[in-house]
């Protein structure tokens, strides 16, 4: 079992940046594929980033070149680094866990089917 805890989100103006940070629960954070998705009003929850138990990132193209993604093992964190924010960005972003024995997810990291543990989400809301 994993428990994920969002944080970082709020209040920023468009061309800004937000840095988010998502803390797991566990001794075998190490052992999990990451992800980012994120949810506007009245929208599917959709994928934004990824990042594989060795580190090799994911992006919806909206977000490359923009965001970053990337993992603390020691500190049982994944990162979201949100450069360049337009409001189309605002959402609630939300982090989700997968083992890395289910294997399918390096074919299909962007459904959320694919991921077994998720957290309570963070808003984001980018002004214009």
């Amino acid at each position: 079992q994993v428990q994920l805890a969002e944080s970082g989100g709020g209040l920023v103006q468009a061309g800004g940046s937000l840095k988010l940070a998502c803390a797991a629960s566990g001794r075998t954070f190490e052992t999990y594929n990451m992800g980012w998705f994120r949810q506007a009003p009245g929208k599917e929850r959709d994928f934004v980033a990824a990042i594989s138990t060795n580190s090799v990132t994911y992006f919806t193209n909206s977000v490359k070149g923009r965001f970053t993604i990337s993992r603390d093992n020691a500190k049982n964190t994944v990162y979201l680094q949100m450069n360049s924010l337009k409001s189309e960005d605002t959402a609630v972003y939300y982090c989700a866990a997968v083992s890395k024995r289910r294997s399918s997810w390096y074919a299909a990291m962007d459904r959320k089917n694919e991921y077994e543990y998720w957290g309570q989400g963070t808003q984001v809301t980018v002004s214009s």
